[in-house]
């Protein structure tokens, strides 16, 4: 058998060359895959000032409310730059622009994040300088929703681990609205988001219920610490005056009843109002008469329980029950 000659085998290696080139340019004018988002699990972080707060995405953080001086510090030196709040309550812009960190105001309820509302959070963690600290008052139920809303719409984590965000936070399950906005949280077109307009304010006007159920909330706060304190002032709170603050949440519901919007709704939700108008009203005469301990407590879960009752049946009830 003659072996073919140097010239046939140089013009075989060429052809080959030249397929392999061929098959090498085709597969690079292949459009590429889109790539795929990475799952992030949320981490806690070891804040001291900062409730709750969790690590959503290297640019995005959820937490609760940052309450003064060291707080803001903190964010800044976590590298913050973008504060968004979702809560009824003013942000505190001033303090935040001392610590060169910007405040931006999109507040949502706990029955859900309305579609437009979530457009706007995902436009600004797209958008706006990180990383981004979302808050609302505890951490714990708006904000880890927005945070998994708008990470999923900007396409920062899939929209497979926005729930374990909520769930991981300790967002309650009452809040049914909060976890149907995560589960159908869809990420948004890059164009879309590219090209939206949207306005980012630092402060957004509130309805007036919102702003007084806001101040209940508040005050409730620093009774659940007084009575931490075995209703004495609070360490962290020696100027507060334990029956004052009864007297506050007294006239907060009363104030809550004179309004128009009030009024005019169930006479269910008017008898929960009246209700922990009257307990707290009880609590504040048996605390200037330094009642038993068990009488004060008893008082004040009377109060807790009614809030909680009205919250699930007027409040957490998810936007398109409603």
């Amino acid at each position: 058998m003659t072996l073919p000659s140097a010239a046939y085998r140089r013009l075989c290696w060429l052809l080959a060359s030249c397929l392999l080139v061929v098959l090498a340019c085709a597969r690079a004018s292949e459009p590429m895959p889109a790539a795929e988002v990475r799952p992030h699990e949320p981490q806690k972080l070891a804040a001291s000032h900062l409730p709750n707060a969790f690590q959503i995405h290297p640019k995005v953080i959820s937490g609760g409310l940052p309450d003064g001086d060291a707080a803001f510090r903190e964010l800044a030196d976590l590298g913050v730059k973008t504060i968004i709040s979702v809560d009824g309550a003013t942000p505190d812009v001033e303090t935040a622009k001392k610590y060169g960190l910007r405040y931006v105001h999109l507040p949502h309820g706990y029955d859900g994040i309305p579609e437009q509302r979530a457009t706007e959070l995902a436009k600004a963690v797209h958008d706006l300088p990180g990383p981004i600290y979302i808050h609302c008052h505890h951490g714990k139920h708006r904000s880890p929703a927005a945070a998994a809303v708008a990470c999923v719409a900007a396409g920062l984590i899939d929209r497979t681990n926005a729930e374990l965000v909520l769930r991981t936070a300790g967002t309650s399950e009452n809040y049914r609205g909060l976890y149907q906005s995560a589960r159908s949280a869809r990420r948004l077109d890059e164009q879309l988001l590219a090209t939206l307009k949207a306005d980012f304010p630092e402060t957004a006007a509130i309805p007036p219920l919102a702003e007084a159920m806001i101040a209940v909330e508040h005050t409730h706060d620093h009774l659940k610490q007084i009575a931490a304190a075995s209703w004495k002032a609070p360490p962290e709170h020696p100027d507060v005056d334990p029956a004052h603050e009864a007297l506050l949440l007294r006239e907060h519901f009363t104030e809550l009843l004179r309004l128009e919007t009030v009024q005019k709704d169930p006479v269910e939700f008017q008898r929960y109002l009246k209700d922990s108008e009257a307990a707290a009203q009880e609590l504040e005469n048996q605390l200037r008469a330094s009642a038993a301990t068990d009488a004060k407590a008893k008082t004040f879960a009377a109060i807790s329980q009614a809030c909680t009752a009205c919250h699930q049946r007027f409040r957490d009830v998810p936007l398109g029950e409603k």
